[in-house]
């Protein structure tokens, strides 16, 4: 169970280090006009999402649904785990969000500011930070 657990927590680590890491990525490419940079990061945006996110975001739920296998009578009655599996959906809504801005960018109609991309950029911090905090502490 421990290296379940190890491998839950690696592939958490990439997921998260993909969904902090695109959206400043968007920042800088909303913020872009020369055809060059634009080309790079329409490339870099691919290649992260796809390439790094996509299967890390897919690790961590298949290694986090294993682990609530151990003891899914238990899993299922903790109150916490049901907020931090709420919160786990959140996460994905936020990925399959960040594919739809890469789609746009990969077509040149993006027409959100670098600004948005700041402010969207932080929610990713949010969500890990409740979760974490629900797996620490385990409250209600």
């Amino acid at each position: 169970m421990l290296v379940i657990k190890s491998f839950h927590i690696i592939a958490l680590v990439a997921w998260f280090a993909g969904l902090f890491y695109l959206p400043r990525l968007f920042v800088y490419h909303a913020d872009t006009t020369d055809k060059i940079s634009i080309n790079r990061f329409k490339i870099m945006e691919r290649r992260l999402y796809y390439g790094i996110t996509w299967p890390a975001g897919l690790a961590t739920t298949l290694f986090g649904l294993w682990l609530i296998n151990y003891n899914t009578a238990y899993y299922f009655q903790a109150a916490w785990m049901h907020v931090k599996l709420s919160l786990v959906c959140l996460v994905w809504v936020y990925h399959l969000s960040c594919g739809h801005y890469l789609k746009q960018f990969s077509t040149d109609v993006n027409k959100r500011s670098t600004r948005f991309f700041r402010f969207f950029n932080e929610i990713p911090t949010l969500l890990l930070v409740g979760i974490v905090l629900l797996v620490v502490i385990k409250p209600f």
